[in-house]
């Protein structure tokens, strides 16, 4: 009887072991994995961009659908995209909250449907984009209700806001229209960060400020303020933007052909300028790192913006400094991707798809000639290859099939490309 018993028990503590081995498997099973901005920041799988899905000549009167946005973010997919950034939650613009909608929904239809997004809060001065004088040292009454609709978008949709991002550019000097003071952006990421703190936000939200490389201390000395090294210790991360392209107008010192390339074909020549683009882009990144380390602080630093434009009438066109074209475009998507792969940043590049709206009375204006894809849908000469692959088989924009500009021929492409003006470099 007693080994009866024995074996009884034994028996029972065999089938409770396994009873018990089943929920855990089942357990772990259900439980969601939670991806955070620390492990996809960086992250070579985790590719970023910048986007707009505005097909019009204004914001105000026209806001792509969801349907319009799904389009949109399957092309993205496709091409290996895992994290855009977007950049204000105004109220009359409800772009990014339909962008999070649109997401949420390709999740629930398709279970291996992947991406997160770094959300913009825009930050303003007093009086900015009116007819009165802005005042730098005061900010906008809006800017409480842009932080506060970030939040509320980001405990919405916690499985896929990972990034707040406080202002886009807003405290370089040169947006004259709108930049506001680093303490104004110090005070609202503090105040993010305190949420994270009291449980009002979720603690793995990573908080920026997305601003110019000038900004974040790799310029000219007069940004070298005490809130700006506050700032720099309180964020998450630096979201640094750098724009070559612009500087082919305003300090063209890398630019064009040097006096020892002259004999070089003309695609070497561009080649070693658009080599150069890139290296300049570089410098601005290490000189901000230089300075972030030279106030006590080692923190991640990534790429919040750059690109480059295919077409310009203005500055950067064939009566300027020669640098717009998809030649080029393509050159420097490719060199930028390599390199900040290579220093194991993210790269937010801007941007996905050209946006009318930027320049709408200049539809030539190189604000409108940014995106890889155009208005139309077409891939631009930097995802030429993508498009020989197959990678967007079946997905459309506005309905139609993905093709190549220039109907896919080179020869004519390069036939509106020029090469950069000559100089000494010295």
């Amino acid at each position: 009887m007693e080994r009866r018993n024995l074996i009884y028990l034994i028996c029972f503590f065999l089938l409770t072991v396994m009873i018990l081995i089943y929920k855990m498997k089942e357990n772990k099973k259900n439980q969601k994995v939670v991806i955070t901005a620390a492990q996809i920041l960086g992250n070579p799988n985790y590719l970023a961009i910048s986007y707009g899905g505005y097909r019009l000549k204004s914001r105000e009167d026209y806001q792509p659908t969801i349907l319009q946005l799904k389009e949109d973010l399957r092309l993205l997919h496709a091409m290996g995209i895992r994290i855009l950034r977007t950049y204000n939650v105004q109220p009359n613009l409800p772009h990014a909250s339909n962008v999070l909608e649109a997401i949420y929904q390709l999740k629930k239809e398709d279970p291996t449907f992947e991406m997160y997004v770094m959300l913009g809060a825009w930050i303003d001065c007093l009086n900015a984009w009116t007819d009165k004088v802005p005042n730098h040292d005061i900010e906008s009454q809006q800017n409480e209700g842009e932080i506060l609709r970030a939040v509320a978008l980001a405990n919405q949709y916690p499985d896929i806001v990972k990034v707040i991002a406080v202002g886009n550019e807003a405290m370089v000097k040169w947006a004259i229209s709108y930049y506001v003071q680093p303490n104004v952006i110090l005070k609202w990421v503090n105040h993010l960060q305190d949420l994270k703190k009291n449980g009002a936000l979720s603690k793995d939200v990573w908080i920026t400020s997305s601003d110019n490389f000038a900004s974040w201390g790799g310029g000219d000395p007069v940004y070298h303020v005490e809130n700006l090294e506050k700032l720099i210790k309180a964020v998450d991360y630096l979201s640094v933007h750098t724009y070559p392209m612009h500087d082919t107008h305003y300090n063209p010192k890398f630019w064009g052909v040097l006096a020892e390339e002259q004999n070089l074909s003309d695609l070497e020549k561009i080649d070693k300028a658009m080599q150069r683009s890139t290296q300049y882009a570089a410098l601005q990144y290490e000189e901000v790192k230089r300075y972030m380390n030279s106030i006590g602080v080692y923190k991640p630093i990534h790429i919040g913006e750059t690109g480059w434009s295919t077409f310009s009438n203005d500055l950067y066109g064939d009566q300027g400094s020669k640098a717009t074209d998809e030649l080029k475009s393509g050159l420097y998507y490719q060199y930028t991707r390599a390199w900040t792969l290579n220093e194991g940043m993210s790269c937010f590049y801007f941007e996905a798809f050209d946006e009318i709206w930027k320049d709408a009375q200049n539809p030539g204006g190189s604000e409108n000639h940014f995106g890889l894809f155009t208005l139309k849908g077409e891939a631009k000469f930097p995802l030429w290859g993508l498009v020989d692959k197959g990678v967007f088989k079946g997905l459309t924009r506005n309905g139609k099939s993905v093709t190549k500009t220039y109907n896919g021929n080179k020869e004519t492409l390069l036939k509106g490309v020029l090469v950069p003006n000559t100089f000494d470099k010295r």
